[in-house]
């Protein structure tokens, strides 16, 4: 099970960097352009990375939910699902840098 929480980890990480990423150049992007797409991409980026900093925050820092596999409170299926999302989210968002970036 630890190893599941490491790649939960190793993938929140690694959305906060990508979408990092993605706010700079939509962020570049608004300040050249000044269109409402960009500006709308500008704040899902930076909704979505505020998600990701508070998911970061659970399950590295925060001693009471770190721990999550020990609590009750939260059937076992409800994180796995959890889990699940988080990877995906990482395999979208890296997709989309690419789309972006290129």
């Amino acid at each position: 099970m630890t190893l599941l929480i490491d790649v939960v980890r190793l993938a929140v990480l690694a959305n906060v960097l990508l979408l990092t990423g993605l706010c700079y150049v939509w962020g570049r992007n608004y300040l050249q352009f000044r269109s409402k797409h960009t500006v709308g991409l500008l704040l899902f980026g930076v909704l979505l990375l505020a998600q990701n900093l508070l998911h970061l925050y659970y399950y590295l820092l925060d001693p009471t939910l770190s721990t999550w596999w020990h609590s009750s409170a939260v059937s076992a299926p409800v994180w796995e699902a959890q889990m699940v999302l988080h990877v995906a989210q990482t395999i979208g968002l890296a997709v989309l840098m690419w789309v972006t970036w290129d």
